[in-house]
Parts: C-alpha cells; structure tokens; sequence
C-alpha cells in the first residue's frame, strides 16, 4: 500500500517588519536631505538674490512643488505600485541636486530656485513611506509601522547638519555647492534601498471596489481632525523652522550654532517616533495630537522669551516633538477613515491639504521675518495651533469617545 504524502508550502513570512526597516533607512536619507535643505536653503537664497525678503522662496516653492505633485504621484503609484514609484522620486532628487550645483556655480537665483521645485516634487514621493508600512501592516502593527518609519529621522537628525557642515566649502570658493552634490549621493543610496522593498501592487477587485466621493469622505469629522493635525503641525514647523536660521544669524550667531540647532529641533521631530506609536495605541490619537498642541504653544512661549541660543534651541525642540505627536497621530487617524479602494485618492487629497498649508507657511516665513521679525513670526501660529485643539477636544468628547484610548 503506497502512502500519500501531503507536501505543503510554509506560508511566506511576514514583509512588514523588513519593509519597515528598509522604508525607515530610506526616510532616514530622504530626511537627511530634507535637514540640510532646511539649513541651508534660506542661506543660499540670501547669497543669492538682491531681494533680501525673497530669500525664502526656493524653500517655499519646494513646499509648492510637494503640494503640486502629491496627487500625481499617489496616482502613478497605484498603477506602478510603491517601489517603482519611490524610485521614481529619488531620480527627480538626483537630477534637483544637479541643478542646484549648476546654479550655485552660476550665480542664478532663478536656477536655484527650480532646482529647488523639482526637490519638492522628489519630497511628493518619499511623503508616501509612512502609508507605505500601514499598508502591509495588520491593524494590531500599523500605527507602530508608520511611527517606527518616521523614526529614521532620528539618523536624518544626526547626519543632515553634520554632512551641512561638512559640504558648506567643500567645492569652496562656491558655498553650499557640495552640499548639493551630497544631497544627490543621498538619492543614488535611497534607490539602492528601496529595490528590497516588498510592496506588492494593488490587486484589481481593491483599484475597482466600491469608492466614495471624496465631498462624503470628507464629512467625516475623524477626516476633518486628522487632516487639521497633519495640516497645522506640519505647516506651523515649516513657518517657525524655515524663519530659524535666518533669524539666528541676524541675532549674530553663527552658522555653526543655527546648524546645532537644526540639528536638535529634528531629533524632537523623530526620536519620539520610538514610542509615539505605542502611546497612540495606549492612549489614542486624539490625546496625543492634543499633548502634540501643547508642545506647540510651549515653543511659542519659549521663543518669545528671547534670542539667545538657548531660546533657539529649546523652543525647536519643543516644536519637533509637537510636530511628531500632530503629524503622526493626525496620520494614524486618517488610515481609519477609507476603504482599500480609496486609499490612493485619500492618502493624496490629504497630502495635497497638508502642504497646501504648508507651502503657505513657508511663502509668509521669510517675508514676515523681514517685515515684522522674529516675534511675528511666532504669534502667528497661535490661532491655528488653537483651533486644532478646539476640533480635536470636539472629536474627543463629542463624536468619537472610542477614539480617545484604549
């Protein structure tokens, strides 16, 4: 009697947790660039325009170019699939970093400034790393996946003022040119990552599966607080952090010291993210947006307290932290609020919001500082800071008592 042997295939393990590590690497280059953008951007544009109050404007019409390019690229990556379309991203950041060089060689404030664009266009992608992990994570994973890929920023923190530093003469006499060069480096490794990616694309029955309008969609109040987190946290940072440097070296200190601080603000943006997705679960969305709004108001008052490093120093860390409790748990909230067949235009429409505001932020920041100063700058983001914490309280207790912990 001849027996039958059943030989089954063990399941395939779980890419989430690999898909995490490389996606958070990935942020941690992305975010690199992104530091050394922010300190050196505003510097560059005061070398090179004779309009001291237009300094601002490469880094503003990079926050343009995001918002410009966020629904594109959720749309090409839903037929292409993430990692093709991540790669994508990366070589529109190399080719910006070329640019940049020439224009910094040049004396071209034009060409810095579409150097600058298309680096917005390149930032439009790698803004899709954190719905990326929720996607193959489950529901028990998936606030701690987008959280733990945020934290390669913690890297970003460290390396991006370092390698500012060190690329500011490294093509001397032409300043911060390197520091271009370096950034397209950045780009060639995010590509050599992201190949490993396991992302499978969207299957057909979830691209045609049954799709609410986004006016409907939009009506929800957990989508209005999500997006209004995401929306203020990340704008009020770009206001206040784009104004920083500028503002420092007027108060007559030194590139160095802008840099530390820079460097200081991005670790309160990303070494929360070790745990901010554990207090999410804990805790609730909601209580950390709102604990994310304090942190906010607290940075007001600690610039307002005066200009000495000190003052820099400790109200940017203050807003990195309020900026990773608004952003990350405005994000988390928003993955509860589609459907699988929704995903692309919602993930879009929100990100689209999102730097809407914040190109706006970064448009007032340089001309609000030359016009009125630093105090300005930082009483300005009150009201909005405060109606993010009216709306979420409204959530919190009015709509969506479930929401607010476990």
């Amino acid at each position: 009697m001849t027996e039958t042997i059943n030989i089954t295939s063990a399941p395939s393990p779980d890419p989430s947790r690999k898909n995490v590590v490389l996606l958070a690497l990935s942020l941690a280059l992305a975010m690199s660039g992104v530091s050394i953008i922010g300190t050196v951007s505003p510097l560059v544009g005061h070398m090179l325009v004779v309009d001291k109050s237009l300094a601002t404007v490469p880094l503003a019409l990079q926050m343009t170019f995001v918002m410009a390019t966020t629904i594109p690229a959720s749309m090409l990556m839903r037929r292409i699939g993430r990692r093709a379309g991540f790669i994508v991203g990366q070589c529109i950041g190399l080719t910006a970093g070329v640019i940049c060089v020439t224009a910094i060689y040049q004396g071209s404030f034009v060409g810095f400034a579409v150097g600058s664009a298309l680096f917005g266009s390149h930032n439009a992608f790698w803004q899709y790393y954190r719905f990326a992990a929720a996607e193959t994570a489950d529901d028990a994973f998936r606030s701690r996946a987008i959280s733990l890929v945020m934290s390669g920023g913690v890297v970003a923190a460290i390396l991006g003022p370092e390698l500012a530093k060190f690329s500011r003469d490294l093509l001397a006499p032409y300043s911060f040119a390197g520091t271009y060069v370096v950034i397209g480096l950045l780009c060639v490794a995010s590509v050599a990552l992201l190949a490993f990616i396991d992302i499978p694309k969207p299957e057909a029955r979830e691209l045609e599966g049954t799709e609410r309008p986004l006016t409907e969609i939009g009506r929800q109040p957990m989508f209005i607080v999500a997006v209004l987190s995401a929306m203020v946290g990340f704008a009020v940072m770009a206001l206040v952090m784009t104004a920083t440097p500028i503002a420092m070296m007027a108060s007559g200190h030194e590139f160095d010291d802008a840099a530390l601080v820079i460097q200081w603000h991005l670790l309160g943006m990303f070494v929360p993210s070790f745990f901010t997705g554990h207090l999410i679960r804990r805790f609730g969305a909601l209580n950390v947006i709102l604990v994310g709004v304090v942190m906010n108001l607290a940075c007001v008052g600690v610039n307002l307290s005066g200009v000495e490093v000190l003052q820099f120093w400790g109200g940017l860390v203050l807003l990195g932290v309020g900026w990773n409790f608004m952003f990350i748990g405005g994000t988390a909230l928003l993955t509860e609020t589609y459907r699988p067949a929704e995903q692309a235009k919602v993930q879009a429409f929100n990100d689209f919001l999102v730097f809407g505001l914040v190109t706006v932020g970064s448009f007032l920041s340089g001309a609000m500082l030359h016009a009125f100063g630093w105090d300005a700058v930082n009483y300005a983001v009150i009201a909005p800071v405060l109606v993010t914490f009216a709306a979420t309280l409204w959530l919190r207790f009015a709509h969506r008592p479930d929401v607010a912990g476990d």
